[in-house]
């Protein structure tokens, strides 16, 4: 085995919750003070996730105060605690890139309903 590949899935994260682009996820992230510690959390919609492994990344948008705010996270990084989906959104893209064009409701992403299956009930 390549030596680079064996590091990449030393580093490597196994328990990655199921997410998909369009959905509002909350990612906590721990932030560095100083000598404090503390966990940020960044709730936002899903616009793109990019290459694959340990290099992978996703980028996540929220409105901050009337302003859009796009962050870049490594999905694979020791700084993230946890990633928490809010809820589903059903699109029909692999990037979500004109959201950022859009204003108000324009910018919403539909929410994506399962029906409950008998299997589930009993």
């Amino acid at each position: 085995m390549d030596v680079i590949k064996a590091i990449e899935l030393e580093q490597q994260k196994e328990n990655v919750e199921n997410f998909r682009i369009g959905d509002t996820v909350k990612i906590y992230f721990k932030i560095i003070e100083g000598q404090t510690e503390r966990v940020q959390i960044f709730e936002g919609l899903l616009l793109a996730m990019k290459n694959s492994g340990v290099r992978k990344t996703m980028t996540v948008r929220k409105m901050s105060y009337g302003v859009g705010v796009e962050r870049v996270f490594p999905m694979h990084s020791p700084r993230i605690e946890k990633i928490e989906v809010v809820r589903k959104g059903r699109v029909r893209r692999a990037k979500l890139y004109y959201i950022r064009d859009r204003v108000g409701k324009a910018a919403k992403v539909r929410e994506l309903i399962r029906k409950k299956s008998t299997t589930a009930k009993k």
